[in-house]
């Protein structure tokens, strides 16, 4: 029988050592994070580009439909990141986890909430600054990783050197997405990992089926690294836009609403998630891992799982317990 490590996140500890990515703009709600929590994994809702209200009741939803753990990633970019943290803690969501920046408040109000908070991050610094001010655990983030990237090198040159640097518990992000990807981030010392483009690919992500079909027709020479008024790189597939993002031609935003505490103002990124999100693929931005092309069919949560588990056993055999 597979042994596997146990996460341990704050007091909760996930029956699988496997956390969704909690992608931004509506991509991951309380559908997806509600089936992975209830699977025995973490389950993430991409709180970026909701309002807080809409923030809310998709927490609220969650926890109607699971009794697993729901945690919410808000991305420290936002203008109004202090708010929609304080707001997803008065929701009482299961933990936070937070990259795209540094704040060293949050750490502050998780203790006074009493819920824990995860920082994504991509070097050793950031991790010991994580631990020093109280993170409960880093997730280290590779460049193969989907969305906006904090690294150009990859997760498994980077993993070793955060893991020999903290003590707390370590969860590999970036390019994972089936049992052998898992396999080797858990032998390099992982507590356990995140996935994100993987679960993009399920019954219950509520993006378009545009979106999901441009994932499951992606080739490798598909995924390109775009410019983001965010002021990070992103990992996203060619399509239209994408080719105008590359060539110079970003269209001009048509108006702005100041969700970003700095923006370069060069495309907005929120509608270009937005149009990606509801339909208009060749629209917007589709935000991607780097091995979305190893992905070959939409399964529901629970059978993503499964199979995770299967090829899992295949390249570790067994794991000795933490």
């Amino acid at each position: 029988m597979l042994q596997l490590p146990k996460l341990k996140i704050g007091d909760l500890t996930p029956a699988f050592p496997i956390i969704q990515g909690g992608m931004a703009v509506r991509v991951s709600t309380s559908s997806l994070a509600a089936a992975v929590a209830e699977t025995g994994g973490i389950g993430v809702i991409g709180a970026t580009g909701m309002g807080i209200e809409e923030m809310r009741m998709e927490i609220r939803e969650a926890k109607k439909l699971t009794k697993g753990i729901v945690g919410v990633n808000i991305m420290f970019a936002i203008r109004e990141f202090a708010e929609m943290v304080k707001a997803a803690m008065e929701e009482k969501v299961d933990a936070i986890f937070t990259g795209a920046g540094f704040s060293r408040d949050i750490f502050k109000w998780g203790r006074e909430a009493g819920v824990p908070v995860v920082s994504i991050v991509s070097s050793a610094r950031l991790a010991v600054l994580a631990e020093k001010f109280g993170a409960a655990a880093v997730v280290v983030e590779g460049t193969e990783a989907g969305g906006h990237l904090g690294t150009d090198r990859p997760l498994f040159e980077i993993l070793p050197a955060i893991r020999e640097a903290v003590k707390i518990p370590l969860v590999a992000a970036g390019g994972i997405v089936n049992g052998e990807g898992i396999a080797r981030a858990l032998k390099l010392g992982a507590d356990g990992v995140q996935m994100a483009t993987r679960f993009v690919l399920s019954k219950e992500c509520s993006v378009a089926e545009s979106f999901k079909k441009l994932y499951l027709k992606a080739k490798p020479e598909d995924v390109a690294v775009i410019p983001s008024p965010v002021g990070m790189p992103g990992r996203a597939l060619k399509n239209a836009f994408v080719s105008r993002l590359l060539s110079g031609d970003a269209p001009a935003p048509e108006h702005c609403d100041g969700c970003l505490k700095h923006c370069s103002g060069q495309y907005c990124i929120l509608n270009a998630l937005e149009n990606s999100r509801s339909g208009r693929v060749e629209e917007g931005v589709v935000f991607a891992g780097q091995n979305v092309h190893k992905i070959k069919e939409i399964l529901p949560v629970k059978d993503i799982f499964s199979n995770l588990l299967y090829e899992l056993k295949s390249f570790m055999g067994s794991i000795k317990a933490c």
